[in-house]
């Protein structure tokens, strides 16, 4: 899927949110992929919104970790750019992150190694000489029940 513009990205961030939403899974690992000013953050934004969110949605590039409360979910969103060793993730209380309602939305879930949960479903953004792509791939029972109850999820694919 091409994405024009960052509205149109923060859009798509909203409209996989309504899917999550939909399939309420018990948790999720969101894993967010790709280059520096592919648009992760944008479309986190949006999925945080998506979620009911009407504040500010900051990028936590500095803090590493952002909590958003809903009535069936907490929302952890995590940068993981500046961290250099997996373990480094137990300091920021990740294994309070996980479990059931809490969703984890991963920018640079690599850099996490081991310490993070196997994502659920992996998102990876490429800019493009307009705009960027979207491809999104459930890795897991959980990620695909979130395409399943989504009609005409056609950027979606199986690992």
């Amino acid at each position: 899927m091409t994405l024009e513009t960052a509205a149109a990205t923060e859009a798509a961030g909203a409209e996989f949110a309504a899917a999550v939403l939909d399939s309420m899974p018990d948790s999720l690992c969101i894993g967010l992929e790709g280059d520096l000013g592919a648009g992760k953050t944008t479309f986190a934004r949006g999925f945080i919104r998506g979620f009911g969110h009407t504040g500010r949605v900051p990028s936590p590039t500095y803090t590493l970790v952002e909590p958003y409360d809903y009535s069936d979910y907490r929302i952890f969103h995590l940068d993981l750019y500046r961290i250099e060793q997996g373990a480094e993730l137990e300091y920021l209380g990740l294994s309070e992150m996980t479990g059931p309602g809490k969703l984890l939305l991963v920018e640079w879930p690599s850099r996490a190694c081991e310490a993070l949960p196997p994502v659920d479903i992996r998102i990876v953004l490429k800019v493009i000489p307009r705009g960027r792509t979207i491809e999104f791939t459930a890795l897991s029972p959980a990620g695909k029940s979130v395409f399943d109850c989504q009609p005409g999820a056609g950027a979606v694919r199986d690992a």
